[in-house]
């Protein structure tokens, strides 16, 4: 799935009573994995950290890579792919939503399938992190 409109993000799988952890932008109805897209010379992991330090306030450690998954991005012109690399992380204090974060919550695999907008590349990280047997 690549092409000149791909959109690629870094995505953080952080993980509390076996849920993970979703946010929800301004003015956009589905949760998604915190983080964001990942800028022109910068890594995965380098938009990672600054994503979350812009969207939850706190810094990511322990970080690994759990894997890229591509999908169709929600939200955008159908047929947008999408590149999501995603970590598996710690963060070193409380997540607080910013200015562009409406809401985080936490959820189940199965939870968070039932919601009525579901991001495809969100749902195929709560498959894996399920078969890990990492979340519920």
């Amino acid at each position: 799935m690549n092409g000149k409109n791909q959109i690629r993000t870094a995505g953080l799988a952080f993980v509390r009573d076996r849920r993970m952890l979703q946010a929800r932008s301004v003015g956009k109805a589905a949760f998604y994995m915190a983080g964001g897209k990942i800028d022109p010379g910068e890594t995965p992991e380098e938009a990672l950290h600054r994503e979350i330090r812009e969207e939850l306030d706190a810094d990511v450690v322990g970080v690994q890579f759990l894997g890229m998954f591509e999908s169709e991005a929600w939200g955008h012109p159908s047929g947008t792919p999408l590149e999501l690399h995603c970590f598996l992380a710690n963060l070193t204090s409380e997540p607080t939503p910013t200015s562009e974060i409406a809401e985080i919550r936490f959820f189940t695999r199965d939870e968070y399938a039932a919601m009525p907008f579901v991001a495809p590349g969100s749902l195929m990280v709560f498959d894996r992190m399920k078969e890990l047997d990492l979340i519920d």
